[in-house]
């Protein structure tokens, strides 16, 4: 039997190349289980790490979701005129169900769509200033110019005048609202109050675009301070009104007809019986009543057209405040869907 022979030599290079591979294979091994261990550890780290990121972002996004809501309401909460909506819209969505009071209202809505060309309604804050508000907002954002009777007078200095010129101390007994008496200082209150509706007022009419006057608006009406300062300057000049016209009657002077029937009721025969009983609870417990209306148009020098919904299908559809009032005196619209609340019709 011939065996072959192996060199030493060749022996030699067969164990360096069994030791290169079984190095390798070592080392690779242990690569692998580090790599393997890396990769185990990674694992457990990266699937905690993903919960943890994907709550935070639930989180993240439930907070987010909630702060834009509240940022949202307490906006359209102190929002006292709303923007546009549409007015059939409007009405299905106010006047729901079969009852007949549900049915006159949309029908009153398309008549006022179909016949008056009204497309829209800016919905007004419900409270007892909303007839004020509706008609002051509208004065401001179509830029309307004073009265004739302010642009000869210092309207500031009129809280003073019916003190020391008419000797109407009573003065001192007018409520602010939700205020009560408040004495002396009702002079400084109610000055305050004239000089800011003469400076807004100013300033609405000085604005020639129409747009700049409407984000003014939006501004000015969800600021619930000077709103409620704007709206007892209303008061006050209506007061003055009342007061103007009862001295020209106690010297046999011909008033208009409105005023007669004022001081003809038995509470509001003088100018001091109609603030306390009448004018002092506006914005407070009540809002403005019909003969109101007459005295707040009259006193502004404008023709208020008020579209009562209530009333739809009879001659008190629609009534003007005053109802003979001058034809250069400018002219704007409200609806009413019971003489408390207000809301501005866009056509």
């Amino acid at each position: 039997i011939k065996r072959s022979y192996v060199s030493p030599r060749q022996n030699s290079r067969s164990d360096q190349v069994y030791s290169w591979m079984l190095v390798t294979s070592q080392a690779l091994g242990t690569v692998w289980r580090i790599a393997k261990g890396s990769v185990m550890l990674a694992a457990s780290f990266l699937v905690p790490a993903l919960c943890y990121f994907r709550r935070m972002h639930y989180d993240l996004g439930h907070w987010l979701k909630w702060w834009i809501g509240y940022l949202q309401r307490k906006f359209k909460r102190n929002l006292s005129v709303e923007a546009e909506v549409d007015l059939l819209s409007f009405c299905v969505r106010e006047w729901k169900g079969e009852t007949p009071r549900a049915k006159m209202m949309r029908k009153a809505c398309e008549e006022l769509f179909w016949r008056h060309h009204i497309k829209c309604v800016r919905q007004v804050k419900r409270d007892n200033y909303a007839a004020l508000r509706s008609v002051l907002f509208q004065i401001f954002s179509q830029g309307l110019s004073f009265p004739s009777w302010m642009k000869e007078k210092d309207i500031v200095k009129l809280p003073e005048k019916l003190l020391f010129s008419q000797g109407c101390n009573w003065i001192q007994q007018y409520s602010f609202g939700p205020e009560k008496y408040t004495g002396s200082n009702v002079f400084g209150k109610l000055r305050k109050c004239v000089d800011l509706l003469k400076t807004q007022w100013t300033e609405f009419n000085g604005i020639k675009d129409y747009h700049k006057r409407g984000s003014m608006c939006n501004i000015l009406f969800s600021d619930p301070l000077l709103e409620y300062k704007l709206y007892e300057a209303l008061k006050f000049i209506m007061l003055y009104q009342v007061t103007e016209v009862y001295e020209q009657m106690k010297t046999n002077k011909v008033i208009p007809n409105l005023f007669q029937l004022l001081f003809s009721r038995e509470t509001s025969s003088d100018p001091l019986s109609f603030m306390i009983n009448h004018l002092n609870s506006v914005g407070d417990t009540c809002g403005l009543e019909q003969i109101d209306m007459f005295i707040l148009g009259h006193s502004l020098e404008i023709k208020i057209k008020v579209f009562r919904l209530f009333k739809f299908n009879s001659r008190d559809f629609e009534v003007c405040y005053p109802d003979l009032a001058p034809r250069e005196w400018p002219e704007i619209s409200l609806l009413t869907e019971n003489d408390r609340h207000y809301h501005i019709p866009v056509f």
